[in-house]
């Protein structure tokens, strides 16, 4: 017995679709927990009021106990990363699931707020991908129109 063309198409349809919800929904969690790990970072920094060389300490450190038990994926330039994103986004709620922990490394590169807004939107209404975004933005987009 063979099987329909078009019920294996369904079949692989269901799989691949059901495959990019799930990269989608870790991405959301990894960036909630980059943006976590960004807001522990600066009410630390805060609550020590320590100078701005305690926290260069302090991210060194921790990126020094947290690779020392997980591996890669925490260095000081990622927690640096962290610490910048819950500065530019200090509002969980703004973050859209839309887009990828690598869409907002690329918008958080962008100082001016409007400017950052317009990627942000022109990303998820036209689906960019982030090699999508990162052309619009340095071939200057916003500044064009």
């Amino acid at each position: 017995m063979s099987l329909r063309n078009d019920f294996i198409k369904e079949v692989k349809s269901i799989i691949e679709n059901s495959r990019a919800q799930a990269i989608r929904s870790i991405d959301h969690f990894r960036v909630k927990m980059y943006w976590d790990l960004g807001r522990k970072i600066i009410e630390e920094e805060q609550n020590g009021k320590q100078k701005s060389e305690y926290g260069t300490f302090l991210i060194k450190k921790l990126s020094e106990c947290l690779t020392s038990q997980y591996g890669s994926g925490f260095s000081k330039r990622q927690l640096e990363i962290c610490r910048k994103f819950y500065q530019v986004y200090p509002i969980a709620q703004t973050l859209s699931a839309q887009l990828t922990w690598s869409h907002y490394t690329i918008c958080i590169g962008i100082e001016n707020q409007q400017k950052r807004l317009f990627y942000e939107t022109e990303a998820i209404k036209n689906l960019w991908s982030v090699r999508q975004l990162e052309r619009q933005v340095h071939s200057q987009l916003y500044e064009r129109l």
